[in-house]
């Protein structure tokens, strides 16, 4: 696992670029249109510097955030520190996927954003991310999407870089703080998710039009479009499938004779 704390500068420039922000706009939209209105306990593992854990503390929940990192941990905790209204709401715990202190507690939901990438494999992570789960819980994947691997570098134009990636069918490829990074499909996360007990729900394509557009600085109109478009884009064939990032979603089922299903209607 990669320590963030290295390439602590590289990230939060990204993660506050418009094609950071982009990321964060549309996975917020659908997660949080997947989680009930009532406060929900939420963890949130491979935290960073907190975007997620805040958006998920200031539309009510209470959210546990854990990363590896003592450095994005220090970075998340500044960021709640100018919010304290939302700091009662979040606990911050140093912890990596494989290791996470929870022996009985359980969430009504599970996020793990930009992690599964950074892994040898995943199996092992969705498991254990799975098994988190209380009866009706949803499990929120982000990760590199392998079936659009070459995408990015076409569309900059090195060619001969994208050409290599696409007849190679390379699953690994340089990302967007220079490190290699491994990808999944949709169909293996959902896989996954499966062969744990989950429901897979529709995935969205993330950063579909815009992912090779390094120097984009958009005004607030040209940004509200773009976002529009991608969103429209997102839980559609093809122009998914052709997203940087894959958003997998799962449902642990209810016992029979309860509820199931998100508590509010997208």
């Amino acid at each position: 696992m990669t320590d963030f704390a290295a390439v602590g500068r590289d990230y939060a420039e990204h993660s506050g670029s418009a094609r950071g922000r982009l990321r964060h706009d549309l996975v917020a939209h659908r997660l949080l249109a997947e989680l009930p209105d009532r406060p929900s306990t939420v963890l949130d593992v491979g935290c960073g510097d907190g975007e997620m854990t805040l958006r998920l503390a200031a539309a009510g929940h209470r959210v546990t955030a854990v990363d590896p990192s003592e450095g994005m941990l220090a970075a998340a905790a500044r960021r709640i520190a100018a919010r304290p209204e939302l700091a009662p709401r979040v606990r911050l715990l140093e912890a990596g996927v494989h290791d996470l202190p929870f022996a009985t507690e359980r969430f009504d939901a599970v996020c793990c954003h930009g992690v599964l990438m950074y892994l040898d494999e995943s199996a092992t992570a969705v498991a254990r991310l799975a098994g988190l789960l209380a009866p009706g819980g949803l499990l929120s994947i982000l990760t590199k999407n392998r079936a659009a691997i070459g995408v990015r570098e076409a569309l900059r134009g090195d060619y001969a870089v994208a050409r290599a990636l696409i007849e190679g069918g390379a699953g690994t490829s340089v990302g967007n703080l220079g490190m290699p990074t491994r990808g999944d499909t949709a169909e293996e996360l959902d896989r996954l998710a499966a062969a744990q007990g989950l429901v897979p729900l529709p995935w969205q394509g993330v950063r579909i039009f815009h992912d090779h557009r390094a120097d984009w600085t958009p005004d607030p109109e040209e940004y509200r479009l773009a976002l529009a478009t991608e969103r429209a884009a997102s839980e559609r064939d093809p122009y998914r499938r052709l997203g940087r990032l894959v958003h997998a979603l799962a449902r642990r089922p209810r016992p029979t004779g309860g509820a199931s299903g998100p508590a509010r209607s997208r």
